[in-house]
C-alpha cells in the first residue's frame, strides 16, 4: 500500500496534491476538481487512500482505493 494522497489548498488559492509526509507538492492545480482527479489516479495506482481537504484545511472527504477488508471489521 502506498502513501496517502492529500488534496490541500495552497497559500495562493490553488490546490496541491501531496503524498503523506512529503514537504513538497507532487503537483499544483488551479481547481480542486483537477487536483482530485490527479490524486485519484495516484491513489488508484498505489492502492492507497485519498484525503480531500476543504478551503479551511480540514479533511472533508476520504476515499479508499486500497485493499479494504470485506466485510468491514466491527
Amino acid at each position: 500500500m502506498g502513501k496517502k494522497q492529500h488534496v490541500v489548498p495552497t497559500e495562493d488559492g490553488r490546490w496541491a496534491v501531496k503524498g503523506e509526509g512529503n514537504e513538497r507538492a507532487t503537483r499544483v492545480y488551479n481547481t480542486q476538481a483537477q487536483a482530485i482527479n490527479a490524486a485519484r489516479g495516484i491513489s488508484m495506482n498505489q492502492q492507497s487512500e485519498l484525503l480531500i481537504h476543504g478551503q479551511n484545511g480540514q479533511i472533508r472527504d476520504k476515499r479508499s482505493y486500497g485493499n479494504d477488508p470485506y466485510p468491514p471489521r466491527g
